[in-house]
């Protein structure tokens, strides 16, 4: 089990992310883009995602991961809280996070995850 603080830490962990209220709900983005969603009282939050990498998701685990109310169509995914791996969460948050980021700024984080 993840709560959302953690969810919300895990987030935050990753290069010039922010948190910003939005709909009644915090999005987590990366400058202006948004890769992460979710409120503290709910039981899901939502990840940005390449409609493949969704649809493997919805088709190994379907009761952890969802197609996200809005957004799915474009691949977000709305994840289980209750049930979701923490380390699997993580990789999905970092996914989301490279395909909202800058290109320069995956760059450099890529470089100093290899050298790590």
């Amino acid at each position: 089990m993840v709560t959302f603080d953690e969810f919300r830490a895990m987030a935050l962990a990753l290069p010039q992310a922010a948190q910003q209220p939005t709909w009644e709900i915090e999005t987590l983005r990366v400058g202006a883009k948004v890769f992460a969603m979710g409120s503290p009282e709910g039981e899901s939050v939502t990840v940005k995602a390449s409609r493949e990498d969704q649809a493997e998701l919805l088709a190994a685990e379907p009761e952890v991961f969802s197609y996200a109310p809005y957004v799915g169509r474009h691949g977000w995914v709305s994840v289980r809280l209750d049930l979701v791996d923490r380390e699997e969460l993580r990789d999905l948050l970092t996914e989301a996070w490279r395909r909202a980021a800058p290109k320069k700024l995956v760059r450099e984080f890529d470089a100093g995850q290899a050298g790590a």
